[in-house]
């Protein structure tokens, strides 16, 4: 994973200068020249970092290797002015190298061993060392537990391993202590669904959702994250909300919000949505939309506006299986003129003839029309529908209601429900 994969960047403070009034201090005290030094190595640092100034700290601490305590304390301070200008550099994992040998010689007081490996952990952490920077930083966080930026950075480096459990704790840790803005909000949402902790990270959203009403992105991932919580309703709803508040405008998003609204419970939404961009223009009537608008009248179980739309797409794409989805609707809802009309275009267009006759039988009864009925029956058991035989048979012996049942249920094909990816 990429450092800025979440759209936050941790800051890393590095102190990158020390006030020369501090440098005896700290440690033990240092000689007048040595002072000098250090304060003089540190100007050429500020001014420019440059690479001498660089290789002249590193070899003043080796020159001190092994040396009294005052030697040793100096030597950890030209370290410290090398790993600065290695972090100029950018050279990041050299100068965690470098603070690493400063913060371990035994000269050193507690308070900069501390500083040291705090930007040990965050250089190695940039330089994409994450598990041993997650370490440091840990270790870090065990003395300062108030470091807001650094539990958010630890946040950052267990997802970055993937470590959601992890990530999640430290999130709550984090959010304790507060100054949560917008970036780590975000992140702290993103940690939470992939714990699978979607309650929180919902709640998140719709915090975010509420200071930042217009950033699609925004509605985008609440929505999401609603399909991933087995609540295509509620996708559909939040999904509406962005649309309504302008947030979420255009052709995919239009689309998006009609299939969301099929899946989520809501097919008649559906259909209001695609016949006002019908008018409007912003969608095509093609046979695409068309049978999506067809579904959505069927699924809403409005009878008129589904024999109606499906009326609509047979006609124009002359398909038989459209035909005989007609048909079948029809013949369900006790519409027998339709169901015989959509049943025979369906059989011109090479529908299945077995059960086109048999249903048109059926409806021809309905409509009082014995005779028609049997030509159908007769068709059909020339056809191969095991049924025919006793449906002529009740009407040879005058009792239809003798005859099985013929499933003919009014359905529209499964709406597919839409990818949760934002």
């Amino acid at each position: 994973m990429q450092w800025r994969q979440w759209g936050y960047v941790a800051t890393l403070c590095l102190s990158l200068g020390m006030a020369s009034t501090g440098v005896n201090a700290a440690g033990p005290a240092l000689a007048p020249d040595m002072v000098q030094a250090l304060e003089s190595l540190q100007q050429r640092m500020q001014d420019n970092a440059s690479e001498s100034a660089i290789d002249d700290a590193k070899s003043a601490a080796e020159r001190l290797q092994g040396g009294n305590r005052a030697d040793r304390w100096a030597r950890a301070l030209f370290l410290q002015l090398a790993a600065t200008g290695e972090a100029r550099q950018g050279r990041d994992a050299e100068a965690a190298d470098l603070f690493r040998q400063a913060r371990r010689i035994d000269s050193v007081d507690a308070d900069s061993r501390q500083r040291w490996l705090n930007q040990e952990a965050r250089l190695r952490l940039r330089a994409g060392q994450t598990s041993q920077g997650a370490q440091l930083l840990e270790r870090w966080l065990e003395d300062h537990p108030d470091d807001r930026d650094g539990l958010w950075l630890m946040v950052q480096a267990q997802a970055t391993q993937k470590q959601w459990t992890q990530a999640a704790q430290w999130v709550d840790r984090a959010r304790r202590a507060g100054d949560m803005d917008a970036d780590r909000r975000r992140l702290a949402a993103s940690v939470y669904q992939h714990a699978e902790r979607y309650d929180a990270a919902l709640a998140l959203l719709d915090d975010q959702l509420q200071s930042e009403s217009d950033d699609p992105q925004a509605w985008r991932r609440a929505a999401a994250l609603a399909q991933r919580m087995q609540q295509p309703g509620l996708a559909a709803a939040l999904w509406e909300a962005g649309w309504r508040r302008g947030a979420l405008a255009g052709e995919d998003d239009l689309e998006r919000l009609i299939r969301l609204h099929l899946a989520g419970g809501t097919p008649a939404r559906a259909a209001e949505h695609l016949e006002t961009a019908f008018e409007k223009g912003t969608l095509s009537r093609d046979s695409e939309h068309r049978r999506l608008l067809a579904e959505a009248w069927t699924s809403a179980r409005a009878h008129q506006k589904a024999l109606s739309a499906w009326r609509a797409l047979a006609e124009d794409t002359q398909a038989a299986a459209d035909w005989r989805q007609l048909g079948e609707l029809a013949y369900g809802w006790g519409e027998w003129s339709t169901a015989i009309e959509a049943l025979r275009q369906a059989r011109e267009q090479g529908a299945d003839p077995a059960r086109t006759w048999l249903l048109e039988g059926v409806s021809q009864l309905e409509s009082s029309d014995e005779e028609a009925a049997r030509e159908a029956f007769e068709a059909a058991r020339d056809a191969g529908a095991s049924q025919a035989e006793a449906w002529l048979a009740s009407l040879d012996e005058g009792d239809a209601g003798k005859a099985p049942d013929v499933d003919a249920s009014p359905k529209a094909p499964t709406p597919q429900t839409p990818s949760d990816t934002p």
